[in-house]
Formats: structure tokens, C-alpha cells, sequence
């Protein structure tokens, strides 16, 4: 499969390389061509990784991973343009972080409204899902954590692309669990910022959630 991964950040550096290991092509977008961790990333991560634009990216995915920087997505989306994301899966790993007052940041989208639907509405032909925003690039692939496999919790409007997100989540080593539509992004958003002040308080990243079932 192709995968197209908008973003330079640990986020997308982390997820290329997890689905690179999984056998999948992956070429990184970027504002500028050349960017020098693009193509970094690229010579770093060998055959199966290229580098390009946010269009070049986008236009090259069978699913597309949107890993900039959350405030940022509109601007990046633009750019990389909305026909390019007709039909396809977007995963929309952002958070709307506010980093204005320092840390731990605010949300900069929140109440009635959310990043994730946001993306869908500046996306209306793709099937978008919100997955990978309430972890750290640390335990994004397989997770080796006490207590077993932790939870990612996903949202979205489409039942097919949230199938195959699912099962993407399962191989990357999360018990996949569909929390409803991309409105719910409203929700796991903020869990981002519980994420982040237990990071804080405890000084380390390499926690996630699990929701305890009976």
C-alpha cells in the first residue's frame, strides 16, 4: 500500500518508519521540495521511503496520514489541495494545540467544534478518522507496556475506512476501539491535553490509555 504522510514532526517520522516496517511505501510531505527533513527522512528509511510536497504526498497515498501541526492543518490542506484526498482514508493524527501560554498547551479549537471536523469539512470528498492523537510518538507502533495492549480510541463518519483504520491499529499493536462519529473528536482532543499533564507531572512520554472492559 502507499501512504502518504503530511508532516515532518516526530509524529509523522514515527508513523512512516512503523509503516515502512510493515512493508508499505511511504512518501513524506513537506510545505517546501527539499525540505531537509524530508529528505532525511527518505535516505534514512531506504527504497520504500521518497519525499515530496504536501501535494506530492496526498496525490501519492492510498491513505494519507495529516501529522502537522494542528493549528496549521487548514493552511497545509490548501496547499496540498482537497481533490488530491477525494475517495481516500485521511487519518487525522493533530490536536488544535495552543502553546500561546506556554505549557501544558489549551486547545485552540474546542466546545462546538473540533480539529477532526475541521479536516472533514475542508476534505468533503475523503473519509477521514481521528486516531493517534491521544498517545505519544513513543508508543505509537507495537507497545510493550504492563498491563497489555493499551486502547486507541478512533472517530469517524465512515464505517469502511474505520474498518480499515481498525484493522491498521491492530497491527501497529492497539486494541482499535471505534468511539463514534468525527464529532467526537470534541472529546478525544482534549484527552491530548490529560495525556500531556501526566507527562508533565510525571516527567515521562511513554504512557497510553486502556479502557478496562468487563
Amino acid at each position: 500500500m502507499k501512504v502518504g504522510i503530511l508532516g515532518t514532526g516526530d509524529v509523522g517520522k514515527a508513523l512512516g518508519k512503523a509503516f515502512i516496517t510493515l512493508g508499505h511505501d511511504v512518501k513524506m510531505g513537506a510545505r517546501e521540495a527539499g525540505n531537509p527533513k524530508a529528505q532525511a527522512f527518505a535516505s534514512e528509511n531506504g527504497p520504500r521511503a521518497s519525499a515530496g510536497t504536501f501535494a506530492d504526498a496526498a496525490r501519492f497515498g492510498e491513505i494519507v496520514v495529516l501529522a502537522t501541526l494542528g493549528m496549521a492543518n487548514q493552511s497545509a490542506l490548501e496547499q496540498a489541495g482537497a481533490e488530491s484526498f477525494r475517495g481516500k482514508v485521511v487519518i487525522d493524527t493533530t490536536n488544535p494545540l495552543d502553546y500561546t501560554k506556554g505549557m501544558p498547551p489549551s486547545l485552540g479549537i474546542a466546545g462546538q467544534d473540533s480539529g477532526g471536523e475541521q479536516v472533514q469539512r475542508l476534505l468533503p470528498g475523503a473519509l477521514v478518522v481521528k486516531a493517534f492523537n491521544t498517545v505519544g510518538n513513543a508508543v505509537f507502533f507495537r507497545p510493550q507496556l504492563p498491563g497489555g495492549p493499551p486502547d486507541m480510541l478512533f472517530c469517524g463518519n465512515d464505517e469502511t475506512a474505520k474498518k480499515k483504520v481498525a484493522g491498521l491499529l491492530t497491527e501497529f499493536g492497539f486494541n482499535p476501539t471505534d468511539m463514534g462519529g468525527i464529532e467526537v473528536s470534541r472529546y478525544l482532543e482534549p484527552m491530548c491535553i490529560v495525556w500531556v499533564l501526566y507527562g508533565v507531572r510525571t516527567g515521562g512520554w511513554s504512557h497510553a490509555f486502556k479502557l478496562l472492559r468487563k
